[in-house]
């Protein structure tokens, strides 16, 4: 569930291409020999085991190839990939391919699942465009906006829906397990899952300031009098955001993409002081195969991939004061955090290779040319930087 998040981008900066293009050409292997026809979801062992949901072996694939790995066969990659994406017996996917979202009657998890295929979905997308599949590319873009299918603009989450379209009551946005309509979560660690289109979703929030209001009320929400014991996988709490769990993973940093990059900055300090040290409790959850450090990792480096297939990393604020990358092309990455100390914990202003950076993201192309990414750190939040439309990272249908 969430090595494409964080692990499997970070192993496209660190590992030579060949390491990335092995995992591709497994994953294609896989599909050649699977008796569903189909990417792997969760093997073991060889052999399938449907735990977790989505198809997200196809963002792996769609990552590495939009950020110039080749040495794998792209034909027969998208053709996996969409042979995962039209798979109708797996997971509602027939429904949500006829109704444009999966439906809680006919299939446990509805919401989250909607939600996920739409992402994988738009990396499929993204792919057959940039191969010049535009009949792919069509058809998953409009599968891509699915999502707005099973978000509730009247009240504001991501909601499961029936096959008739009424969404499902009653609803409680705390409620875990409730009915399972979500993936070892609820409402609030759901209803921020549209990495492509945060923009978009944004929009139906009613714009930038409800937008940080709402995160902020996740992040503050006070959870005293909820019972959690009984969910297994709801661990580091911070409100009701849970950093035990992917599905969180990239809400800190959605400040950034509603003009708040400040806010971005101080939510990752209450993050990394609370949720990782050096004792048997430092990491909440489980490492889930490399995620939560994988997180860890990045942030600490300054930048996130919120949105796998963007080919953007979006700026937070770093957690070391030097630290150089060797990346497999021989050159070098570099990032420096002048004056970085508990009392210096906003980013006054971002260089580039020397240069005033204003965008609230870098991109990959931009890491793997080497060079310098330096911030220099401030008591004070600069509330001007990284504001406008213009530095906010890729959405799908703008801002």
């Amino acid at each position: 569930m969430g090595h494409f998040r964080a692990e499997h981008p970070l192993l496209t900066i660190i590992q030579p291409p060949s390491t990335t293009a092995d995992v591709v050409r497994s994953l294609v292997a896989s599909r050649e020999e699977s008796p569903y026809g189909i990417l792997p979801v969760w093997q073991f062992q060889g052999q399938e085991t449907w735990t977790m949901i989505g198809y997200h072996a196809v963002p792996v694939i769609a990552d590495a190839y939009l950020k110039g790995i080749r040495g794998f066969d792209a034909s027969k990659a998208l053709d996996a990939m969409v042979a995962s994406a039209t798979y109708a017996p797996y997971g509602g996917l027939g429904d949500y391919m006829s109704l444009g979202y999966v439906p809680i009657d006919r299939e446990p998890e509805a919401a989250s699942k909607t939600v996920e295929y739409a992402y994988d979905d738009w990396t499929i997308a993204r792919m057959a465009r940039a191969m010049g599949r535009m009949d792919v590319a069509a058809t998953f873009e409009k599968r891509a906006a699915y999502w707005r299918n099973s978000f509730d603009a009247k009240t504001g989450w991501l909601r499961a829906r029936k096959a008739d379209g009424s969404f499902r009551v009653p609803f409680d946005p705390t409620a875990i397990n409730y009915g399972s309509d979500y993936t070892e979560g609820n409402a609030w660690q759901y209803s921020w899952f549209v990495p492509q289109d945060q923009g978009g979703l944004f929009r139906m929030l009613g714009g930038d300031a409800a937008t940080v209001a709402k995160l902020d009320a996740m992040f503050d929400f006070d959870t005293s009098k909820l019972d959690y014991s009984k969910s297994e996988d709801i661990a580091g709490l911070i409100g009701q955001y849970i950093h035990g769990n992917e599905p969180s993973h990239h809400v800190a940093y959605l400040y950034a993409f509603a003009g708040a990059p400040w806010r971005t900055q101080a939510r990752l300090k209450q993050i990394v002081d609370s949720q990782y040290n050096d004792t048997p409790q430092g990491l909440s959850g489980n490492d889930d195969i490399g995620q939560m450090s994988a997180w860890l990792v990045f942030t600490s480096l300054g930048f996130y991939p919120v949105a796998p297939g963007s080919g953007q990393y979006v700026i937070g604020r770093p957690f070391v004061d030097k630290a150089t990358m060797k990346l497999p092309n021989g050159k070098r990455f570099t990032v420096v955090a002048d004056g970085m100390s508990d009392a210096n914990r906003y980013v006054g202003a971002v260089t580039l290779n020397g240069k005033p950076l204003t965008r609230v993201y870098i991109t990959h192309d931009e890491i793997e040319r080497g060079g310098e990414l330096r911030f220099a750190m401030s008591a004070t939040p600069n509330k001007t930087w990284g504001t406008s439309i213009a530095a906010r990272p890729y959405s799908m249908s703008g801002y």
